[in-house]
């Protein structure tokens, strides 16, 4: 079974770059994010219409690539969590994490028995329909998989510090918009309100050893994100980057 790099540079301290896939799932699309640099891709399931099978493809074009396929479920639900698991997701992101015993809970069903609650299936998509140890691919598959948690509420925030604590929780992730709805000051990314939110998440996340994450649209948000210490970095997503290189490239043709 394939392991996780990006969980394990990210173990070493490493910073580690990827983005996030909404709309484009061509089968060509994971090995043009690997050329261009990407350690990991995410694959939104909660704000796009892609489905299970879609990303059953998607991760199958990931292997033989230097590319970790990641998931951000379609709701916060333990069936979502093992299905994704077997279709041979690596990570997750999981949305609006508000407290330790929820992070924990999270966790188990990431992790076979007796660590946690996920269910068995082998000889399928997530060890390579191979044979094997049983033991062996639990133990692979539990050390592998990555979870990040997304700090984008107002409680979450209160309680960063506990829910960073939780073992088995590897990042504290950023969801900027979110939380800057539900502080009240929707997309004031300058407010020094949200800069000390933003402080409180990092101190959380180094006070515990674990990386702090987030998405950033550009490279000047990314860099000072980075010197604030954020080390797994998506830079923007598929409909802001064609987007942004379509108008760039349009805009520069009629100027």
């Amino acid at each position: 079974m394939r392991d996780n790099p990006v969980k394990t540079r990210l173990g070493r301290g490493e910073a580690q770059f990827g983005t996030m896939m909404l709309e484009l799932f061509a089968p060509g699309v994971p090995a043009i994010l690997a050329a261009a640099g990407a350690d990991f891709v995410i694959y939104d399931m909660e704000h796009s219409g892609v489905t299970d099978d879609e990303i059953k493809r998607q991760i199958a074009y990931c292997r033989g690539l230097d590319l970790v396929p990641i998931v951000r479920p379609p709701a916060k639900q333990y069936n979502h969590a093992a299905r994704l698991l077997d279709l041979g997701a690596m990570g997750f992101v999981f949305q609006m994490v508000e407290s330790a015993e929820e992070a924990a809970e999270i966790v188990s069903w990431t992790r076979y028995p007796p660590s946690g609650v996920r269910g068995a299936m082998f000889g399928g998509a997530h060890d390579d329909y191979a044979p094997g140890d049983v033991a062996e691919k639990m133990k692979i598959a539990d050390e592998r998989t990555l979870v990040a948690v997304l700090i984008e509420t107002v409680q979450g925030l209160d309680n960063v510090e506990e829910i960073m604590a939780v073992p088995g929780v590897d990042v504290g992730h950023v969801g900027h918009f979110d939380l800057s709805l539900t502080m009240g000051i929707p997309a004031q990314f300058d407010h020094p309100d949200f800069k000390a939110a933003i402080a409180k998440i990092v101190a959380a996340c180094q006070a515990n050893d674990k990386p702090a994450g987030c998405l950033v649209p550009d490279i000047a948000w990314g860099k000072d994100w980075m010197a604030q210490g954020f080390r797994m970095i998506s830079y923007s997503y598929d409909i802001g980057l064609m987007a942004d290189s379509l108008r760039a490239g349009i805009d520069g043709l009629k100027g």
